[in-house]
């Protein structure tokens, strides 16, 4: 009976191979539609192959899937996704999640970036030269489809309807990894891990990181109650555009240490605007601006490529923070306790744990004199991104 079905598996693949391997849709090796790989479908291909109709690699392809695939994923909509072979190509839509992808040595695999991304990361030569699918919150969704990538990964678990209204229709499937909260970062690290086959890279990264969160816990906790800074932080593309308890920037506030003024105020999801009065009056120890990533919001210029004389332009953007009205008369601002951190320091949960401990340094300086967060910083370039370090992501130098 095996023999037999070897026999008729034989038959149809040799008939279905070469479409099989052309129709993005397809599974190697899969000839009965069902889109796994059985042990009698890898047989029958081994037999191809030793009669000279099937290469090498493609045998070793279709080993490939009927030892891992399927694989299932759960993503941050809380959707079910079934991967059936590897994906060789993604294009990813939230800004966040590109990081993750270096991190993941997952590069190779982009076959597009929105335009956001590419003005973000001209530091990576790679990114450059992609193909372009419009900006994070203006999708050119035919372009994507034009690209035809195995998958997709988009970023707002609000909007799925979106993004099914757009792939579906095109067969491309998608999973939804916003990288925004740190309470997720690792499930979705390791599941974006999964789709590229790059676990043991995510496990590294994720030992590495959580022995700096253990740390800076540990003297965060030694710190009493009562001692904590009050904290005001602020994205500078919005004057008084304060970060709640739900932003990333809050998070890593607390992971510093300090007391969030505008913790549990309530308004728009991440950020609210407040009166300068109220800021006045909670009159906080500590102000950190956390400096826009797009060029398209005057502000200070913290960024991979910041120029030797940028501290000029900080220095006076820090003296007109410090002179505002509902700042001027703030703890913070008398002790020049005003600070610029870069926004990939404060929302990107890749890096939000660096952005913890140059806060950290600034709220607590004794507490912290041993530590050097450039120096950490530069670990994560060179260890984890792959590019040398440099520029200006934090002002004044925490170090």
């Amino acid at each position: 009976m095996r023999c037999s079905a070897i026999v008729l598996i034989l038959a149809c693949i040799a008939l279905m191979i070469g479409t099989a391997l052309a129709q993005g849709t397809d599974i190697p090796g899969d000839d009965n539609g069902d889109k796994i790989v059985s042990a009698e479908e890898v047989a029958a291909a081994e037999k191809l192959a030793q009669e000279g109709k099937l290469s090498a690699d493609e045998l070793q392809e279709i080993k490939h899937i009927h030892e891992k695939y399927p694989i299932n994923i759960t993503d941050s909509a809380n959707r079910s996704v079934t991967i059936y072979k590897p994906v060789k190509t993604i294009i990813s839509l939230p800004s966040w999640s590109y990081e993750p992808i270096f991190i993941l040595d997952g590069l190779d695999k982009v076959a597009g970036v929105t335009n956001t991304a590419q003005e973000t990361y001209p530091w990576i030569p790679e990114m450059v030269i992609k193909p372009t699918v419009g900006k994070y919150n203006d999708i050119d969704y035919e372009k994507v489809i034009e690209l035809r990538p195995d998958m997709v990964i988009a970023g707002n678990p609000k909007k799925v309807n979106v993004s099914e209204e757009k792939l579906n229709p095109a067969g491309i499937p998608f999973v939804v990894f916003p990288f925004n909260n740190q309470n997720d970062f690792e499930k979705e690290l390791k599941a974006l891990a999964s789709i590229l086959e790059k676990e043991e890279r995510a496990e590294e990264f994720l030992l590495w990181r959580q022995g700096y969160v253990d740390e800076i816990a540990e003297r965060v906790n030694a710190i009493k109650p009562e001692e904590r800074e009050k904290v005001y932080g602020e994205s500078n593309g919005h004057a008084f555009w304060a970060a709640t308890n739900a932003s990333g920037f809050h998070k890593a506030i607390a992971m510093a240490g300090g007391d969030n003024i505008a913790a549990n105020l309530v308004g728009q999801p991440y950020y609210i605007d407040v009166d300068p009065e109220w800021v006045l009056n909670e009159n906080p120890a500590v102000v950190v601006i956390a400096a826009t990533m797009s060029d398209q919001v005057p502000g200070p210029d913290l960024n991979y490529n910041a120029p030797a004389n940028a501290t000029e332009g900080l220095e006076k953007y820090l003296e007109e923070v410090r002179n505002r009205t509902g700042l001027k008369g703030t703890n913070a601002a008398k002790d020049r306790r005003v600070y610029l951190l870069h926004g990939y320091c404060t929302e990107a949960v890749t890096r939000s744990f660096i952005g913890a401990y140059y806060m950290a340094k600034w709220f607590y300086p004794e507490q912290f004199k041993d530590i050097d967060p450039d120096a950490i910083h530069r670990e994560y370039f060179e260890k984890w991104l792959g590019v040398p370090y440099k520029g200006i992501w934090a002002y004044p130098r925490a170090s």
